[in-house]
This record gives structure tokens, sequence and C-alpha cells, in this order.
């Protein structure tokens, strides 16, 4: 597949999913799936939550647009098995739509936590019994040698794949946050699946990319509309399914670090956000304003310029995870002294572990208190 054909993929991705944001408003409305302003809420008015479905639709017509390419105009079939890696694609495609439906129902009904978990490990579960699995990896202390997983990819595969919903899902608080970070996650993935020559990987990437850009006119900073967890839940998978895609195949140790450096942000802010709650002995799906968007508005940035930080800091470590990935020696060392040190930085700054660290919480609420403060935290 040429670049052309991968412009062409961007464009009807971009395209259709700006198309299909109206539609996705319009159900929003009617079903009630909106974002109404309360003290946990950044918008100060009424917002439809149901962007989800715009992406969904995105996806799917870059993928007709994809098989009628492959079968009339002579494209390259990215789907297909190679280095003994057989992937049931419909299978797959299966896990991707029951996650896409759990997202649905939740915007629509607002489930349980423990409900949408057991939707989201059904998902994954099916993923990960299309064949696409995280089998084995590189010993990165005996040369030569490889760690094998034998039936424990399994569970590996699902876990891996709920997690990269739920952080993608976590990280959805401002306008337009989510969407961007996917959007450079994604392009980092695209990046190492071309050096990697994983066509099928690079192909979903230009997808995933394509419909965040679209759906970005929307979403970015004022809102109309939110993507909702139909939307965020369905990046997650995506992107943690194209990531397997690109680094499984790869026995390479250092692979990994590309789809987890790559998603580095929202992967910290979740990190953070458990340990809070487990040292204020707090559920960990306990809402507090602990988050790295919330500190950096607290700090005065405005929604766009807190978008745009985070923005910059995830590029930032996407570029060093492909240099990472790329080079070797002491430059590799370098590379990641850098990006450790950003992120240390950003930590620090932000007072990211202050509750951990101060250990002060309401023994009343049983909720941190932070500064002397008994403010109630909530998100």
């Amino acid at each position: 597949m040429n670049w052309l054909e991968c412009g062409i993929l961007l464009a009807v991705a971009i395209a259709a999913t700006i198309a299909c944001t109206p539609l996705a408003k319009r159900i929003a409305f009617i079903t009630n799936a909106i974002d109404y302003p309360d003290q946990r809420r950044i918008n100060t008015k009424p917002i439809p939550r149901m962007g989800g479905v715009a992406i969904f639709i995105g996806m799917i017509v870059s993928i007709a647009v994809l098989k009628i390419g492959t079968e009339f105009f002579g494209w390259i079939d990215p789907f297909y098995s190679y280095l003994g890696f057989d992937i049931n694609y419909w299978l797959l495609c299966a896990g991707v739509i029951f996650m896409f439906a759990v997202g649905l129902v939740d915007d629509i009904k607002n489930l349980s936590a423990k409900v949408k978990l057991v939707g989201q490990i059904i998902s994954a579960c099916l993923v990960s019994a299309s064949g696409l699995l995280l089998s084995n990896i590189q010993n990165p202390f005996i040369e030569g040698a490889f760690i094998n997983f034998g039936l424990f990819s399994y569970p590996i595969t699902v876990f891996y794949l709920v997690a990269f919903a739920n952080i993608i899902n976590l990280i959805d608080g401002l306008d337009g946050l989510a969407s961007g970070i996917s959007a450079i996650s994604a392009a980092t993935i695209f990046t190492f699946a071309v050096l990697a020559h994983r066509l099928d990987a690079a192909i979903l990437a230009i997808i995933i990319i394509g419909v965040c850009i679209g759906f970005l006119r929307y979403n970015f900073n004022p809102a109309s509309i939110f993507m909702g967890d139909s939307g965020s839940l369905l990046l997650g998978l995506t992107l943690g399914i194209v990531s397997l895609l690109a680094v499984a195949r790869s026995t390479l140790f250092i692979s990994l670090m590309v789809p987890i450096m790559a998603a580095g942000v929202p992967v910290i802010d979740t990190a953070m956000a458990i340990i809070r709650r487990v040292r204020a002995h707090q559920p960990i799906d306990a809402p507090d304003r602990g988050h790295i968007h919330h500190r950096l508005l607290s700090a005065g940035f405005s929604q766009r310029k807190t978008v745009l930080i985070m923005w910059g800091w995830t590029a930032l470590l996407a570029i060093c995870s492909i240099m990472i990935a790329e080079t070797d020696g002491l430059f590799r060392a370098a590379v990641i002294v850098l990006a450790a040190a950003v992120t240390i930085f950003f930590i620090m700054k932000l007072h990211l572990l202050d509750p951990v660290l101060l250990h002060h919480y309401n023994p009343r609420t049983m909720k941190p208190i932070e500064d002397g403060s008994q403010e109630d935290e909530s998100e």
C-alpha cells in the first residue's frame, strides 16, 4: 500500500467522522446521553456525550473504502496471515463492536463500574480468542533467550487490552484531550509499524488518526460534543489492538516500550490516581481532582493551554519511544534519561504525588486533604 492510498484512507476517516458527528449529537439528545453541569464537571452547559457513534461510523466507512480499494483498485490487502501469525479478523471485529456497545449503553444508562469492567473483559477475551496475543518477548537480561508466556498469553493480553481501554477512558476529562492523545499515540504506532513492516497495524493506525482528527472538529475547546465512553473505550481498545499488531510479532523487549510510552501521559495519570486512592483508603474508581489536567487547571492554565501542554508531553514521550526502539548504546540510554527526566519534572512540578507523600485524609469521609483543606475532592 502506497502513501496515496494511506492519504485517501486518512481523508475518508476525517470526512466520515466530521459528517457523522451531527448525527451523533441528535442521537445523544434523543437518548438523553447528556453531560449536565455539576460540581464534578468542567463544562458549564449541557453537552451530548455520544461522540463515539461518529468515531465508530468513521472507522466502519474507512474499512469499507479499504475493502473496495483491495477488491476493485488493486490495493494490497493488509489483513492476511504471515510470519506464522494467524488472526481471525472477524472475531477481532466482534470484540471491538462489543466494546463500543458497552460504552454506548454506559453513555445512556450509566452502568456500574463492575458491569462495565465485565463487558470490557468479555470484549478483550473476544480479541484474544482471535489469535492476537502477546505470547513471548525477548529476555532483556539474557542475549538470544526468550520468555514464552504459554497459556498465560491469554490473561496477559486481556489485561493489556482492558488497561489500554481504561487509560484513554480516564484521561477523557477536557475538551479534545483524549482525542488528541489518541491521535498522537496512533501516529507513533503508525511510525513504528511502517519501520517494522507491519502493514495491518499501519493501516488501522491511519484510520484511528483520521477519526480522531475529524472528531476534534467538534471536540476541541469549546467542545459541542464529548466522545463519551462509547468513544474513549472504543479508541482505547483499538489502540491496544493496533499496538499489539505492531509489536506482538516482534520478540524485542524494547518494542513494548513504544505503545506504552506513546500513551505515557494517561498511563502516568492512571498510575498516580491508583496510588492516591489506595493510600487514602478509597476505592480505585473513586473520583478526585488530582488528575494531571486538574493540576494544570489549578495552576492557572486555560483548558486549551492545559490540553496543548499534555499533547506536547505526549508527543515528546512518543518521539522518545521511537528513538529508543530504533537506536542502541549510549544514544538510547540518553533518550531514556531524557524521557524519565521530563516525566519526573512534570510529576514533581504538578505535585501529583502530594496526597501520597503527605498521606493526609479525612477520617470521616476517607477523602484526601491537601494543604490543610477540608474541601470535598470530587472529579
